[in-house]
Protein backbone atom coordinates (compact mmCIF):
# COMPACT_ATOMS: atom_id res chain seq x y z
CA UNK A 1 0.00 0.00 0.00
CA UNK A 2 1.35 3.14 -0.47
CA UNK A 3 1.67 4.85 3.55
CA UNK A 4 4.15 5.48 5.56
CA UNK A 5 6.34 2.75 4.97
CA UNK A 6 7.02 3.66 1.45
CA UNK A 7 9.35 6.64 1.45
CA UNK A 8 11.59 5.27 -1.53
CA UNK A 9 12.14 8.94 -3.51
CA UNK A 10 9.65 11.15 -1.39
CA UNK A 11 11.07 14.60 -0.73
CA UNK A 12 11.38 16.51 2.59
CA UNK A 13 12.70 13.73 4.26
CA UNK A 14 16.82 14.77 4.19
CA UNK A 15 19.27 12.07 3.15
CA UNK A 16 19.93 8.85 5.15
CA UNK A 17 22.69 9.65 8.03
CA UNK A 18 24.39 6.62 8.58
CA UNK A 19 24.51 6.04 12.57
CA UNK A 20 28.14 4.85 13.52
CA UNK A 21 28.67 1.72 15.67
CA UNK A 22 24.79 1.73 16.50
CA UNK A 23 23.80 -0.42 18.94
CA UNK A 24 21.50 -3.23 18.54
CA UNK A 25 19.13 -1.10 20.76
CA UNK A 26 18.61 2.03 21.67
CA UNK A 27 16.67 1.48 24.88
CA UNK A 28 15.99 -1.46 27.16
CA UNK A 29 12.40 -1.20 25.81
CA UNK A 30 12.71 -1.99 22.22
CA UNK A 31 14.41 -4.96 23.15
CA UNK A 32 11.71 -5.94 25.26
CA UNK A 33 9.04 -4.76 22.31
CA UNK A 34 11.38 -7.54 19.81
CA UNK A 35 11.10 -10.48 22.11
CA UNK A 36 7.09 -9.70 23.05
CA UNK A 37 6.51 -9.35 18.67
CA UNK A 38 8.47 -12.55 18.18
CA UNK A 39 6.58 -14.48 21.02
CA UNK A 40 3.38 -13.49 19.37
CA UNK A 41 4.56 -13.85 16.03
CA UNK A 42 5.22 -18.02 17.06
CA UNK A 43 1.18 -18.08 18.56
CA UNK A 44 0.62 -19.18 14.76
CA UNK A 45 -2.13 -16.52 15.09
CA UNK A 46 -0.94 -14.47 12.00
CA UNK A 47 1.30 -14.67 9.39
CA UNK A 48 4.70 -12.37 8.25
CA UNK A 49 2.93 -10.85 5.65
CA UNK A 50 -0.32 -9.67 8.02
CA UNK A 51 2.27 -8.20 10.49
CA UNK A 52 3.69 -6.28 7.61
CA UNK A 53 0.05 -4.52 6.56
CA UNK A 54 -0.79 -3.99 10.70
CA UNK A 55 2.51 -1.80 10.67
CA UNK A 56 2.23 -0.09 7.03
CA UNK A 57 -1.26 0.71 7.78
CA UNK A 58 -1.03 3.23 10.18
CA UNK A 59 -2.13 6.65 9.37
CA UNK A 60 1.46 8.38 7.21
CA UNK A 61 2.09 11.11 9.91
CA UNK A 62 1.95 8.60 12.87
CA UNK A 63 4.21 5.86 11.02
CA UNK A 64 6.81 8.81 10.65
CA UNK A 65 6.70 10.16 14.36
CA UNK A 66 6.89 6.63 15.73
CA UNK A 67 9.94 5.20 17.17
CA UNK A 68 10.40 1.83 15.14
CA UNK A 69 9.50 -0.74 17.76
CA UNK A 70 6.81 1.36 19.16
CA UNK A 71 5.22 0.64 15.19
CA UNK A 72 5.92 -3.05 15.92
CA UNK A 73 4.37 -2.62 19.02
CA UNK A 74 0.98 -0.95 17.97
CA UNK A 75 0.70 -3.19 14.68
CA UNK A 76 0.62 -6.52 17.48
CA UNK A 77 -1.85 -5.06 20.04
CA UNK A 78 -4.17 -4.45 16.64
CA UNK A 79 -3.72 -7.79 15.67
CA UNK A 80 -4.39 -9.15 18.96
CA UNK A 81 -7.45 -7.91 19.22
CA UNK A 82 -8.62 -8.79 15.72
CA UNK A 83 -7.64 -11.98 16.88
CA UNK A 84 -9.34 -12.19 19.62
CA UNK A 85 -6.86 -12.25 22.48
CA UNK A 86 -7.07 -9.02 23.39
CA UNK A 87 -10.11 -6.51 23.64
CA UNK A 88 -9.98 -2.54 23.95
CA UNK A 89 -11.11 -2.64 28.05
CA UNK A 90 -7.95 -4.95 29.02
CA UNK A 91 -5.86 -2.39 27.31
CA UNK A 92 -7.52 0.32 28.96
CA UNK A 93 -7.42 -1.23 32.26
CA UNK A 94 -4.30 -2.76 31.70
CA UNK A 95 -4.96 -6.30 33.05
CA UNK A 96 -7.10 -9.31 31.55
CA UNK A 97 -10.86 -9.08 32.13
CA UNK A 98 -11.44 -12.54 29.94
CA UNK A 99 -10.29 -15.92 29.48
CA UNK A 100 -7.40 -16.35 27.57
CA UNK A 101 -7.89 -17.27 23.87
CA UNK A 102 -6.36 -20.64 22.61
CA UNK A 103 -3.74 -20.58 20.53
CA UNK A 104 -2.12 -22.40 18.13
CA UNK A 105 1.52 -22.85 19.70
CA UNK A 106 3.91 -21.70 22.40
CA UNK A 107 7.03 -20.24 21.82
CA UNK A 108 9.29 -21.64 25.31
CA UNK A 109 12.55 -19.55 26.21
CA UNK A 110 14.47 -22.28 25.71
CA UNK A 111 13.07 -22.57 22.02
CA UNK A 112 14.08 -19.33 20.78
CA UNK A 113 17.84 -19.62 19.60
CA UNK A 114 16.59 -22.50 17.41
CA UNK A 115 13.71 -20.43 16.25
CA UNK A 116 15.31 -17.50 15.56
CA UNK A 117 18.27 -19.71 13.49
CA UNK A 118 15.61 -21.46 11.89
CA UNK A 119 13.70 -18.44 10.37
CA UNK A 120 10.78 -18.41 8.48
CA UNK A 121 11.86 -19.84 5.07
CA UNK A 122 9.10 -18.53 2.40
CA UNK A 123 10.32 -20.66 -0.79
CA UNK A 124 8.05 -23.32 -1.56
CA UNK A 125 7.97 -26.42 -4.24
CA UNK A 126 7.67 -25.07 -7.59
CA UNK A 127 4.51 -25.79 -9.74
CA UNK A 128 4.93 -24.67 -13.77
CA UNK A 129 8.01 -22.89 -15.02
CA UNK A 130 8.68 -18.94 -14.48
CA UNK A 131 7.98 -16.87 -17.15
CA UNK A 132 11.09 -14.86 -17.60
CA UNK A 133 14.41 -15.93 -17.62
CA UNK A 134 17.67 -13.88 -16.56
CA UNK A 135 18.40 -11.06 -19.22
CA UNK A 136 14.47 -10.58 -20.01
CA UNK A 137 13.16 -7.10 -19.96
CA UNK A 138 10.24 -6.56 -17.88
CA UNK A 139 7.93 -3.61 -17.21
CA UNK A 140 6.31 -3.86 -13.74
CA UNK A 141 2.69 -2.94 -13.18
CA UNK A 142 1.15 0.67 -12.26
CA UNK A 143 -0.95 -0.62 -8.93
CA UNK A 144 -2.14 0.84 -6.08
CA UNK A 145 -3.70 -1.60 -3.75
CA UNK A 146 -4.76 -0.86 -0.56
CA UNK A 147 -3.75 -3.44 0.96
CA UNK A 148 0.16 -5.34 1.88
CA UNK A 149 2.67 -5.45 -1.45
CA UNK A 150 6.10 -5.63 -1.85
CA UNK A 151 5.86 -3.85 -5.35
CA UNK A 152 7.66 -0.38 -4.04
CA UNK A 153 5.39 2.58 -5.41
CA UNK A 154 9.02 4.01 -6.92
CA UNK A 155 9.31 1.17 -8.79
CA UNK A 156 5.81 0.45 -10.67
CA UNK A 157 5.50 1.04 -14.24
CA UNK A 158 9.53 1.08 -14.80
CA UNK A 159 11.23 -1.16 -17.11
CA UNK A 160 14.16 -3.03 -15.58
CA UNK A 161 16.09 -6.72 -16.48
CA UNK A 162 16.05 -10.37 -14.59
CA UNK A 163 18.98 -10.68 -12.90
CA UNK A 164 17.86 -14.05 -11.22
CA UNK A 165 15.35 -16.15 -11.07
CA UNK A 166 15.01 -16.70 -6.67
CA UNK A 167 12.38 -19.82 -7.38
CA UNK A 168 8.65 -20.06 -5.96
CA UNK A 169 7.78 -17.99 -2.77
CA UNK A 170 4.70 -17.17 -0.98
CA UNK A 171 2.89 -14.26 -2.19
CA UNK A 172 2.67 -11.46 0.31
CA UNK A 173 0.06 -9.70 -1.46
CA UNK A 174 -2.96 -12.46 -0.90
CA UNK A 175 -0.64 -13.98 2.65
CA UNK A 176 -1.47 -10.75 4.47
CA UNK A 177 -4.88 -10.75 3.73
CA UNK A 178 -5.54 -15.01 4.63
CA UNK A 179 -6.41 -15.72 1.30
CA UNK A 180 -3.88 -18.45 1.21
CA UNK A 181 -0.27 -18.48 0.11
CA UNK A 182 -0.47 -18.54 -3.51
CA UNK A 183 3.22 -19.31 -4.26
CA UNK A 184 4.39 -17.32 -7.00
CA UNK A 185 7.71 -17.08 -8.88
CA UNK A 186 10.05 -14.33 -7.38
CA UNK A 187 12.70 -12.80 -9.56
CA UNK A 188 15.82 -10.26 -8.88
CA UNK A 189 14.86 -7.16 -11.22
CA UNK A 190 17.72 -4.57 -11.70
CA UNK A 191 16.78 -1.11 -12.55
CA UNK A 192 19.08 1.90 -14.24
CA UNK A 193 18.34 4.70 -11.34
CA UNK A 194 17.72 7.27 -14.14
CA UNK A 195 14.63 4.64 -14.49
CA UNK A 196 13.68 5.44 -11.34
CA UNK A 197 14.62 8.99 -10.28
CA UNK A 198 15.35 10.94 -13.41
CA UNK A 199 18.16 12.43 -14.99
CA UNK A 200 19.48 13.70 -11.74
CA UNK A 201 20.10 10.32 -10.79
CA UNK A 202 24.16 9.25 -11.53
CA UNK A 203 24.05 7.30 -14.95
CA UNK A 204 25.71 4.54 -12.91
CA UNK A 205 24.02 3.35 -10.13
CA UNK A 206 21.48 0.81 -10.54
CA UNK A 207 18.33 -0.76 -7.52
CA UNK A 208 18.08 -3.73 -7.47
CA UNK A 209 14.70 -5.26 -6.37
CA UNK A 210 13.37 -8.60 -5.52
CA UNK A 211 9.94 -8.68 -7.47
CA UNK A 212 7.00 -11.74 -7.71
CA UNK A 213 5.50 -12.59 -10.89
CA UNK A 214 2.06 -11.03 -11.38
CA UNK A 215 4.20 -7.40 -10.78
CA UNK A 216 5.65 -7.83 -13.92
CA UNK A 217 4.74 -8.04 -17.23
CA UNK A 218 6.64 -8.79 -21.06
CA UNK A 219 7.70 -5.48 -22.70
CA UNK A 220 6.46 -5.31 -25.77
Amino acid sequence: MNGGADLGGMMGFGPVVQEEDEPLFHAPWEARALGIVVALGACGQWNIDAARYAREDMHPGDYTRTPYYAIWLKAAKRLMVEKGMLTEAEIAQSMPLTPAAPIKRKLAAEDVDAMLAAGGPADRPATGTPAFAVGDQIRTINNHPTTHTRMARYARDKIGTITKVHGFHVFPDSNAQGQGEDPQWLYQVAFSARTLWGDQARADDSVTLDLWEPYLRTVS
